[in-house]
């Protein structure tokens, strides 16, 4: 998944960790192995969280069948990443399904309390986030736009090749398929996180 189901999927905000597992849960590409050991105790839980949705998003046969549709159609060792910025589309365009907030108040929400726990973020996450508030990454994904813009941006920093700043056609040749997928596996991911925030 990306940041916008990672971040929604850190919790109710009115739980006691919250904060630290949303941090956790942000920061966590940005922690390489063991290194998360060294945060505080709901960060480490946002960034153990973090690495089991990955786990399950990677290995769950729905999302297999949608890469396996990418590669196909030619995204290679990049079909993952593909993959993950669609379930985010999905998310975001219809997010009132899964959050009582709007997309817009939600990602202002995440933002501010985002950059209130800036000290605890390795230099690339703070990056990152600076961006991403600048920019409204979050609810930009909602728009084919938006995806476009992730998308090429990622074909950016990827070796020459990747195809994926084309992504987005595949996406609206196959925005049913694509959209059934993300429809059949969300709950499921949300099914996951609940048991493992009990």
């Amino acid at each position: 998944m990306n940041f916008l189901a990672h971040l929604l999927l850190a919790g109710p905000p009115t739980a006691p960790d919250y904060v630290g597992l949303l941090v956790g849960q942000f920061i966590a590409d940005s922690v390489p192995g063991r290194q998360f050991e060294s945060y505080p105790p709901a960060v480490q839980a946002g960034i153990r969280l973090h690495r089991a949705i990955d786990t399950f998003t990677d290995q769950h046969p729905v999302v297999r069948r949608s890469t396996q549709r990418l590669r196909e159609a030619g995204y290679g060792k990049y079909a993952g990443v593909v993959s993950d910025i669609f379930l985010d589309h999905f998310l975001a365009h219809n997010f009132r399904e899964y959050s009582p907030e709007s997309l817009p108040a939600f990602t202002q929400r995440i933002y501010a309390l985002l950059k209130t726990q800036q000290a605890l973020m390795p230099e690339h996450a703070q990056r990152t986030l600076h961006y991403m508030a600048l920019h409204d990454w979050l609810s930009g994904y909602a728009l084919l736009a938006g995806i476009n813009r992730a998308l090429n941006g990622l074909s950016q920093r990827a070796r020459p090749g990747s195809g994926m700043e084309t992504a987005g056609e595949e996406l609206q040749r196959k925005y049913a398929a694509y959209e059934a997928d993300f429809r059949e596996f969300f709950p499921e991911l949300q099914q996951l996180v609940e048991s493992m925030l009990k």
